[in-house]
């Protein structure tokens, strides 16, 4: 893809994110959220591979048929209150219709079948992209309307999506797939907040934005997309594979890395809420995400590759790590004691 393709497609994400986010005209955040698919769709499928082209079908038909109910959701609304502004929400049906547009924008159990696959299907720079710039709109739609959503669903959605993230994750052994599991486990921790308290729902969808970057852009730089690949990876690149883990392991949740702090914030602010077996339940599930962030983690830094004879070792690699991928892994692990700061800015 030549590069004038690519800024044109890069400045299409970069409009539609912008216009969804900026406005409060539920047409004009219907207008962004269409912009952005049509933008992603050729990244999806350039490769012209026959795994691409169906991702890219998927994305396309799960993407239009949500945003079909966010503009019939909005109508209904419109016709019963004469609003068309995204903060009056009020109408209930609407309010049920739109949270099942914007669960499967995100990809929230039980909307979720179509990210894994699609995941797959991308590169990962792409893959990149669909886990983090195209959940800002949808996350950032939820954040307005909080107000008139049902907490219970958004819970229970919240809790099966941590469970079927983890549970699902277990056994896969493709990365990209791993982390489209993380990435839906993840969304129910930021679902399960959102009712109550919306700044920190953001607050936990930037900093996993920060830590998933980080993550994707060190799995580029080393080329694995399966946990076989990992496994060859440390004779390459010991520095990064060594970062790696302790980004994985700031994924998942452990202390004293950055992960742990909206974890943490989620599981005090609900106690206060006194749901504090929602708490419970999604803090003992985060236990399944746990294990294979630390298989993926195992498999990059401590696994041996076989030592057969058509086993071939990868050079050194002496080119300097990208400076991306440098400021994001030191972002992801070394936040946590600067919490009270980032607190008071939110």
């Amino acid at each position: 893809m030549n590069p004038q393709a690519k800024l044109i497609f890069a400045l299409s994400l970069t409009l539609g994110t912008t216009i969804t986010i900026s406005n409060n005209n539920w047409i004009m955040a219907w207008t962004g959220l269409e912009i952005n698919p049509l933008a992603i769709l050729p990244l999806i499928s350039k490769s012209h591979h026959p795994r691409a082209i169906e991702a890219a079908t998927k994305y396309f038909l799960v993407q239009a048929a949500a945003s079909a109910l966010v503009l019939f959701s909005s109508m209904t609304n419109a016709w019963h209150t004469g609003q068309w502004d995204i903060t009056q929400l009020s109408h209930p049906t609407s309010c049920l219709i739109l949270t099942v547009a914007l669960a499967m924008k995100l990809g929230l159990v039980p909307f979720h079948f179509w990210f894994p696959e699609v995941l797959q299907g991308s590169s990962l720079i792409v893959g990149l992209l669909l886990s983090t710039l195209m959940k800002f709109p949808p996350i950032t739609l939820l954040y307005l309307t909080s107000p008139s959503l049902k907490p219970s669903i958004l819970m229970t959605m919240a809790i099966l999506s941590a469970a079927l993230g983890g549970w699902m994750g277990l056994n896969q052994t493709q990365t990209r797939k791993i982390l489209a599991f993380s990435s839906i486990s993840h969304l129910g921790w930021m679902a399960i907040i959102i009712a109550y308290s919306p700044k920190l729902a953001l607050l936990n969808f930037y900093l996993y934005t920060l830590m998933t970057a980080a993550v994707f852009l060190s799995l580029n730089s080393i080329k694995a997309l399966k946990l076989s690949t990992l496994m060859t990876t440390w004779t390459k690149t010991p520095s990064l594979n060594a970062i790696l883990l302790l980004t994985l392991l700031s994924l998942a949740g452990l202390p004293p890395l950055t992960g742990f702090l909206p974890k943490w914030l989620i599981i005090q602010e609900l106690t206060k809420q006194e749901v504090a077996l929602a708490a419970t339940i999604i803090a003992l599930l985060s236990l399944l995400g746990l294990f294979f962030y630390l298989r993926l983690a195992y498999c990059a830094t401590i696994t041996l590759p076989p030592h057969t004879t058509n086993h071939m070792k990868q050079w050194y690699n002496t080119k300097p790590t990208n400076t991306m991928v440098a400021v994001l892994t030191t972002m992801s692990l070394m936040l946590l004691p600067i919490s009270p700061i980032i607190l008071a800015v939110v």
